[in-house]
């Protein structure tokens, strides 16, 4: 751990190890003050554990099942003073929200800030906007935040108390965590045990993110209390004379296993699975801007691992090392058996063929602007000459690509790890994988051609570059004709339509730009998502609807006239290019919704 901070400049992490009820280590490394030289408390430094705390949102739905005040096959409206719209009829259920199969597109408004004027209440936040139910409910994993804060929203309803209250009373006082908090901001009595959170360890300490949806990650906790909770789900709900579960409540927490594509890692009530080496473990990851984390219990063997980083380091450093210790940890302590198996060369090349193509994840925007970022992250399987596969941005701690070999009809495995990787065949195609350690939250579905990233990601460079080759003209023939008193060529519609096509092309560009500049801000700084920037969100969307629109109503009207005129033939061609620019823009505009009037997203 030490070097491998230092390597990926990583100022500190926490490292908790408990075994048989009780803790074995708990480790801290690295600073969590880099400019006061404040190391890290194994014990006390509190850690931001991202989407690990979804764990004690559902362990607050459980106690509630378990006292009979919820049911987990119950229309979730029927706890609700709103309503969540059906699919196909079907309404949604805790289950399906616990497994996160409830079908919703992914959200990400308001998701982390650093204002406090702007941060809403849980009630606010998943009363402003319900996202569309892209899937049918329990048929596909899509990871989801607002699923999450929906039972959190339910937990305070049904309880009568906000939702920080039923989880002090009801999970931190039973089990000792009294460095633990989902209050936001940060209070007062805590702030001496924070850990800053950092771009990498050679940058400042960063704000205090404020989660937007606070039941699905705003806790603050430190490693022992991290550890406390760990010992009470690996003892079925007890810590030492606490307990926040009965046995039977646990157990079903743990075992009730949601089975959507064999034989791959499934999700839980609300854990997911991670089993490696033979062992059974449960698991929870979470990512903050600053903070990243991972939770695993080995509910045979009576150990939990709980690791967390205030930084993603160098280059995301962090990535590749938080996996890196949980399967070496395993390796070392719990060895046992990775999957094996084998098919025929023959059979292997063609299952590599049949894979082959463009996929894109469950968890995504289907209905919002940001659905544009769908088209960069679209992953290709590619067969291998030996029958393996390849998937763009799966890759291994080298930094190389994983090399995937069929060990059973359509399962593949990691050939230097225990990784596999399945899919679904229907009617003789590949229509969706998963892969593990991702496959029980989120699968890989075909790309439909009308937006694959194979075609349409170079015709819009190209569109771009006439576009902009386009708009330059217009200044840089007005600038020679007049060092060399060449007068304007064009006359009556020809020079108006000349004019108009060119400020046509601006406009597009200009809306591109804008497109691009506003989805790339907000990525680069979540603080940006909060309801302050809704106008700007507005404004870029409706300009590139007016101006894609009328760009590409334009420039077809201008191929018309240049067409039919006596214009050169390069010119004819020219506008014909144009034309085509323009209505691919529009194209794109309108199926990755960057043309539109809402600020939902």
């Amino acid at each position: 751990m030490p070097y491998a901070l230092e390597r990926g400049d990583i100022p500190g992490a926490v490292v908790v190890v408990v075994k048989d009820g009780q803790i074995l280590l708990q480790k801290g490394f690295g600073y969590a003050d880099v400019a006061a030289r404040k190391p890290v408390d194994g014990e006390n430094t509190m850690f931001r554990p991202g989407s690990v705390s979804k764990l004690l949102t559902w362990t607050a739905v459980m106690q509630l099942v378990e006292q009979g005040k919820l049911d987990l096959d119950e229309d979730v409206n029927a706890y609700l003073d709103f309503k969540i719209p059906p699919r196909d009829g079907k309404p949604v259920t805790l289950r399906q929200v616990m497994t996160h199969t409830a079908g919703f597109e992914e959200t990400a408004r308001g998701l982390i800030l650093d204002d406090p004027a702007a941060l809403a209440s849980i009630e606010e936040s998943v009363k402003h906007w319900i996202p569309t139910r892209v899937y049918e409910g329990g048929t596909t994993p899509a990871y989801s935040n607002y699923a999450t804060s929906l039972a959190g929203y339910i937990v305070q309803r049904v309880s009568g108390m906000s939702f920080d209250d039923y989880i002090e009373r009801n999970i931190f006082a039973p089990l000792g965590m009294t460095r633990s908090t989902f209050r936001q901001p940060l209070p007062e009595k805590f702030k001496p045990y924070m850990s800053n959170g950092y771009k990498s360890g050679s940058d400042k300490a960063q704000a205090y993110e404020l989660v937007g949806m606070a039941p699905a990650g705003s806790m603050a906790a430190s490693g022992g209390d991290m550890g406390r909770f760990m010992i009470a789900h690996l003892n079925k709900g007890a810590y030492g004379s606490g307990r926040i579960l009965q046995a039977d409540t646990a157990t079903k927490m743990h075992d009730t296993a949601l089975t959507l594509l064999e034989p791959l890692h499934r999700m839980m009530l609300g854990f997911y699975e991670a089993n490696i080496n033979g062992h059974r473990v449960i698991a929870h990851a979470g990512d903050t801007q600053w903070f990243h984390s991972d939770l695993h219990l080995f509910l045979d063997d009576g150990v939990g691992l709980f690791v967390s980083f205030n930084s993603a380091g160098r280059e995301g450093a962090v990535g590749p090392l938080r996996t890196a210790l949980f399967e070496q940890f395993a390796d070392r302590y719990m060895p046992g058996p990775i999957p094996e198996g084998k098919v025929d060369a023959a059979t292997a090349k063609e299952h590599a063929g049949m894979i082959a193509g463009r996929y894109q994840n469950s968890r995504r925007s289907h209905t919002s602007f940001l659905s544009a970022l769908n088209l960069a992250g679209q992953m290709k399987v590619v067969p291998g000459e030996d029958g393996t596969i390849t998937v763009s941005g799966l890759k291994g701690l080298n930094g190389q690509p994983i090399k995937w070999r069929e060990i059973a009809p359509f399962v593949w495995r990691d050939v230097a790890g225990a990784d596999r990787l399945a899919a679904r065949v229907e009617d003789g195609r590949v229509v969706r994988f998963g892969v593990e350690p991702f496959s029980a939250f989120m699968v890989f579905d075909r790309v439909p051609s009308w937006a694959s990233s194979g075609w349409l990601t170079p015709a819009l460079g190209a569109a771009f570059v006439v576009l902009l080759l386009s708009t330059l003209a217009w200044p840089i023939a007005a600038l020679v004709r007049r060092r060399y008193g060449v007068a304007y060529g064009l006359s009556g519609n020809d020079a108006r339509m000349h004019r108009l096509v060119r400020i046509a092309a601006a406009l597009v560009l200009l809306g591109l730009l804008a497109g691009g500049v506003l989805i790339g801000m907000l990525m680069n700084d979540y603080s940006l998502m909060s309801a302050s920037g809704d106008i700007w969100v507005r404004l870029v969307r409706i300009f590139a609807l007016l101006a894609f629109v009328a760009g590409a109503v334009i420039s077809v009207w201008n191929a018309w006239v240049v067409l039919r005129s006596n214009r050169r033939r390069l010119a004819k061609v020219w506008s014909v290019l144009l034309a085509l620019s323009c209505l691919l823009v529009l194209y794109f505009g309108i199926v990755f919704r960057i043309v539109g009037f809402s600020a939902n997203y």
